[in-house]
């Protein structure tokens, strides 16, 4: 009796059974019917294609409006593309191993297309995501409808299927970049070569409505070229941007030594610059052309923005080609700016350098004055009559009076061919 008690009461507390791990061969065997199921569904989905297909051109015509309009374009185009991505996709799930490389080229040369064609990355990669979640779709609905049990069985290979779809979408990704990429890279070449063309003055008529949707700027514009040089390059680019107004239409051109910005203007003429001479690094030299119309002629523009450059002065600062147009005839004509500089200043210039540099200076900034001996003095800190003396040697040693009009043309470009020709 109390023996019997005792088993009992073994019985009672003996603790519960611990349920076996799966096995390694159970789960085998559990895998290896899920890819039965999924191998079943697969091939149904391969005889049904073309139903497969036009599903997923309508889900991407009703949710993807950059399709909507590729397939508005190009519907038999669209449809093969969709057709041939889901036929290599529905068979990787088959034979991933035979059927694995012609899928990835397959997604690979789809990106490359559709990035040729401009048409978005996102709205790319919702169609891979789509189709795949259309297949998967089909495949539990396949198993449904044939073997409701075995519908558990997909969920063994559900990451299978979409890691899949996102291995796929990187390479779709991949490949869009790498083209776009090269797409950019083609586009800011041609751009530059157009541009260097234009301010060369060598585009040809043809090119210009090219031109003008490559730097995106109307073809019969009213336009200035500022020319910027001087300076470490990376102060050079902030001049450059300094130098045209924020907001305007601008086409920048770098160079070996001068830096060119094509700009839109209005009828008011040459923007004014962003920042004024004392907000440019010392050195940065900025010359801005007179306006012209129309991109044919950016070449006269650009040599007049080089004319204005080089009336500037090593120090640097910004000159305004309209504004000094007695300098800019002269440093466009060097070899008779040097004679004239010759013929008329030569006994001057043949002085001692002390005694030279004196007259020079005087006669320089008497003109600054507008002629004002008294303010000349000023700023030379002499006397007026200091002044009037060293004038009436000016005029002795040039045999040109400072009085009579003609002369005093001559006198002053000659001094502005020495100071900008070194003659």
């Amino acid at each position: 009796m109390h023996h019997a008690v005792r088993s009992r009461a073994a019985i009672r507390t003996a603790p519960a059974p611990v349920p076996r791990p799966r096995t390694r061969r159970a789960t085998s065997l559990t895998d290896a019917d899920a890819l039965r199921v999924l191998h079943r569904a697969a091939h149904v989905l391969l005889d049904d294609l073309p139903d497969l297909t036009d599903r997923l051109v309508a889900l991407l015509q009703e949710q993807e409006p950059a399709y909507r309009a590729a397939v508005a374009g190009d519907p038999t185009g669209t449809w093969q593309e969709a057709h041939r991505s889901l036929r290599h996709s529905v068979a990787s799930l088959i034979d991933p191993r035979s059927a694995r490389d012609a899928a990835r080229r397959c997604s690979w040369r789809i990106g490359a297309d559709r990035a040729e064609q401009g048409l978005p990355l996102d709205a790319l990669l919702h169609a891979f995501r789509l189709g795949g979640s259309l297949v998967w779709q089909r495949l539990v609905e396949e198993t449904s409808r044939t073997a409701p049990e075995d519908v558990r069985l997909l969920v063994h290979v559900a990451a299978d299927v979409w890691n899949f779809v996102d291995e796929h979408c990187t390479l779709v990704a991949d490949a869009y970049r790498q083209v776009e990429w090269q797409l950019n890279r083609r586009r800011e070449n041609r751009a530059r070569l157009l541009a260097a063309a234009l301010l060369d003055g060598t585009s040809r008529i043809a090119d210009l409505p090219e031109a003008a949707q490559a730097l995106d700027l109307p073809e019969h514009g009213r336009y200035v070229v500022v020319a910027v040089a001087g300076g470490h390059p990376a102060r050079c680019a902030a001049a450059r941007a300094a130098a045209v107004p924020a907001g305007a239409r601008v086409h920048r051109h770098a160079g070996v030594d001068v830096d060119h910005a094509i700009v839109l203007v209005g009828d008011d003429g040459p923007p004014e610059p962003a920042a004024g001479p004392a907000g440019l690094a010392p050195g940065i030299r900025i010359g801005v052309s007179a306006p012209v119309d129309g991109l044919a002629a950016v070449g006269d523009a650009r040599r007049l923005a080089d004319t204005a450059l080089s009336i500037c002065p090593a120090s640097g600062g910004t000159v305004r080609l309209a504004e000094h147009l007695p300098a800019a005839m002269v440093v466009s004509s060097p070899e008779l700016g040097r004679a004239l500089a010759e013929r008329i200043l030569g006994p001057l210039l043949r002085l001692e350098p002390a005694d030279r540099e004196v007259l020079l200076d005087t006669l320089t900034t008497w003109l600054a004055c507008d002629g004002s001996a008294q303010r000349a003095g000023e700023k030379l800190y002499c006397h007026r009559n200091t002044v009037l003396n060293r004038l009436r040697r000016c005029e002795q040693l040039t045999g040109r009076s400072l009085t009579r009009p003609s002369d005093l043309v001559e006198v002053t470009l000659a001094l502005t061919a020495h100071r900008l020709l070194g003659a």
